[in-house]
């Protein structure tokens, strides 16, 4: 894990330490500090940050949880064979990642059908087709939120441990946090406090939720609460505890009971308790993240991927009937959401968005974005947490305003009928409006420089392609609205005049489709696409339904890849 210190400034609201922001809890942020500061189980790795001159260092026990956790994930998967099983005392790990295939399999075990498996180079690799791998999974994994900007095929291919862990831990946790949200499971309606409404329930991230969730079964145990995956677990009680409450008593439908034994709870010894507990979580197929020592030091990040993992298997909540809930309030993402949602977290702002609209309610990750289109944020103007308890929401509208502000003054964006108090408040129309201009000009931006400082506008994207389709004897487009486009004929033509002979033309059906053949082409020219080198975000419906915004974007990264190679 690197270890790099940021402050407020001029590169925006950035706190100490890539975990310790993920997790509100102080307490957490504490045994974090003290686990580093001990060295406890943290690996040298050679060699420093150019930047920084800190040196890079990873802890031996993450490594250990991810190659159980990738063994256990893909163990019957054909094309991993040739390095699974790995063993987790060795440094295999880093040596299995170089050819790209067990991230890609990883990813769409996180986020299904994000890569298409027929893009996947998978027998008599060379170097080329394993560059051609691992621009796929860095590029999908971009496109699902990671933050990979300082990570290259490279680093991967040489097992940088630091970089392959960071990734890794990246691509895990969305898949394990991927259900623990109100639109995808409705049962978390039964964590409502007295008092509460369900935008409060909404509001709170997975890390949140899951620490409720915990508590919510300790008090049905008649148990003490925690406050943390840290300090207050690292007796085991409350694991133990949890594991009885969830663990199936039996029912109707057959599914049989799975008794916990508890007397491993009295043992003295700290960890020969854990080692207990683990044996009991084990009965219920939920040994994963943690050895008893990660329990007993309360390393804050596996226990958070191991309580995430018991509850994906065993939530034990029931929606609850007869209760007066507003359910229209609770919209699932739509796909647009979710492609603002990973660009935004692809980009490494802090912190992470969950919620789309409740995190841009200050306008902190607004004001990151704003730098990353070098637009300049005067952060002295900016109010930051923690907010005061009085008067909280006017400080997050005075961002929120000055947000408005710097997109019309600054960014020159059309933002006519929009009010700081429409981006507090989550307009859903009107938040959409100013994040694909910023979108827009992140995209355009990539171009300029790669076209030394040429302004760029739709037409010239749209001639660009269509020059080189033209010299490649292709079929041209009349724009980001052509008909054809639902096809992917002209996205797959494209890349192959970038990478000549790089389309398996034989794999697609390019005439009198339906929409699920379409809908296969779009999914083979979405990955085709991340595999030669461009970063896309949009999703494969955008092409299949011709939506002209994420179909300029689809067009605009192929031709930075295309200006690339002049």
């Amino acid at each position: 894990m690197h270890m790099e210190s940021k402050g407020y400034s001029s590169s925006g609201y950035v706190c100490a330490c890539q975990f310790v922001h993920e997790m509100k809890s102080s307490e957490v942020a504490k045994t974090f500090r003290k686990a580093i500061n001990k060295k406890e189980g943290i690996c040298s790795v050679a060699g420093t940050s150019e930047q920084s001159g800190t040196q890079h260092s990873y802890a031996e026990e993450e490594k250990v949880a991810f190659v159980n956790w990738i063994n256990k994930a893909l163990e019957k998967d054909p094309d991993c064979q040739h390095v699974l099983p790995m063993d987790p005392s060795t440094n295999q790990l880093f040596t299995a990642v170089g050819d790209g295939i067990v991230l890609c399999k990883m990813i769409n075990l996180s986020v299904p059908d994000t890569i298409d498996e027929r893009t996947i180079n998978k027998k008599k690799l060379t170097p080329f087709t394993i560059q051609e791998n691992l621009n796929l999974a860095l590029n999908s994994a971009s496109a699902i939120g990671c933050h990979v900007v300082n990570i290259g095929a490279e680093d991967l291919k040489e097992g940088r441990q630091h970089l392959v862990l960071g990734l890794l831990w990246q691509v895990i946790k969305i898949g394990l946090f991927a259900d623990i949200e109100i639109s995808r499971n409705e049962a978390l309606i039964a964590l409502l406090r007295d008092g509460e409404s369900l935008e409060d329930l909404v509001k709170l991230s997975p890390e949140e939720l899951l620490l409720r969730w915990a508590n919510y079964h300790l008090e049905e145990a008649g148990c003490p609460k925690i406050n943390n995956f840290s300090s207050d677990i690292k007796d085991s009680k409350a694991y133990y505890n949890i594991l009885n409450q969830v663990a199936p008593k039996g029912d109707e439908d057959g599914i049989p009971a799975i008794p916990i034994d508890m007397n491993g709870i009295r043992e003295k010894d700290d960890l020969k308790r854990a080692e207990n507990m683990l044996d009991q979580a084990d009965r219920l197929g939920c040994r994963q993240f943690v050895s008893a020592t990660d329990v007993v030091r309360g390393n804050p990040k596996l226990n958070l991927a191991y309580v995430a993992n018991l509850f994906n298997k065993y939530p034990a909540l029931k929606k609850p009937e007869n209760q007066d809930i507003d359910w229209s309030s609770i919209e699932g993402e739509t796909r647009e959401e979710r492609t603002f949602r990973n660009w935004i977290n692809s980009l490494g702002v802090n912190p992470r968005v969950n919620h789309l609209y409740v995190d841009l309610s200050d306008a902190l990750v607004i004001f990151q974005l704003y730098e990353k289109i070098k637009v300049p944020v005067d952060w002295d103007r900016v109010n930051k947490p923690p907010y005061p308890k009085l008067g909280s929401n006017m400080k997050k509208l005075e961002n929120c305003n000055y947000a408005v502000e710097l997109g019309k003054r600054e960014a020159k964006f059309s933002l006519v009928g929009i009010a700081g108090q429409d981006l507090n408040e989550g307009n859903r129309t009107l938040t959409l409006a100013l994040l694909w201009q910023l979108m827009r000009r992140y995209t355009l931006n990539i171009l300029e420089d790669l076209g030394e400082g040429q302004k760029i506008i739709d037409d010239t994207i749209v001639s660009w392609v269509n020059t080189t389709l033209k010299q490649a004897e292709k079929n041209t487009i009349s724009g980001f609205k052509d008909n054809s486009i639902s096809t992917s004929a002209p996205v797959l033509d494209l890349i192959d005049a970038i990478q000549p002979g790089s389309i398996r033309y034989d794999l697609l059906k390019m005439e009198d489709l339906t929409e699920e053949e379409k809908l296969n082409n779009a999914k083979y020219a979405i990955s085709m696409a991340r595999k030669i080198g461009a970063r896309v975000y949009a999703l494969p419906e955008d092409l299949v339904e011709v939506k002209p915004k994420m179909v300029m974007t689809v067009f605009a990264c192929l031709m930075a890849r295309g200006m690339r190679q002049i």
